[in-house]
């Protein structure tokens, strides 16, 4: 049975680290795909302004990413948090996605979820209660394909959250030609054989 809403939204933050008691988001970036991760639309880029407080208690890991990534310089530039989640929910809308019916996705999402529960409760409302994380994917590849889970490709996103999204999209597209069965999988008999052998 077809899903009620096949799109995946996609989410990458950038934070000034990763405590939701301490630091503060400072990048987001969205991007919706079809069931066959085709990209909707152009998708959204959105820089987020915090204080100078706030960005000096970056440790040095931190601060010497977002200085190489050029987002440091653009931070004091940035939307205030509401101007950047009326962005998106107006994007999401414009692709098509349903509030409550399309499942948050990317690498490692719980951790850009606890900062979107916290800093934007109506995209946080507007997303599914399930995850599409592909980074248990990976994990999983790692431990029953390896030769697959080394040959995946390369990153190239520079910890920029667009770019890491597109590299989260060609990742899921990698291991779905290189780890899953094709459509439509087995036939009913093997799945049921499949089914009742693993429950049993």
């Amino acid at each position: 049975m077809a899903t009620e809403n096949p799109h995946l939204i996609w989410i990458d933050c950038e934070m000034t680290g990763l405590s939701t008691d301490t630091d503060a988001l400072v990048e987001i970036a969205v991007l919706v795909t079809d069931s066959d991760l085709n990209v909707i639309g152009e998708g959204i880029d959105l820089v987020i302004h915090t204080s100078e407080a706030q960005l000096a208690n970056m440790n040095d890991f931190v601060r010497a990413m977002h200085t190489n990534s050029g987002l440091i310089t653009e931070i004091a530039d940035g939307l205030s948090l509401k101007a950047a989640e009326d962005l998106i929910l107006t994007y999401l809308l414009s692709a098509g996605a349903l509030p409550g019916k399309s499942p948050l996705a990317g690498n490692s999402v719980s951790v850009d979820r606890s900062f979107i529960a916290r800093d934007m409760p109506d995209l946080n409302e507007f997303l599914h209660y399930r995850t599409v994380d592909v980074s248990s994917i990976k994990e999983l590849a790692r431990r029953w394909f390896p030769r697959v889970y080394f040959a995946s490709p390369a990153k190239i996103g520079n910890h920029r959250a667009l770019g890491d999204i597109k590299d989260s999209i060609a990742e899921l597209k990698y291991y779905r030609e290189a780890a899953f069965l094709p459509s439509p999988g087995p036939d009913s008999a093997t799945l049921k054989e499949i089914a009742d052998r693993v429950s049993g």
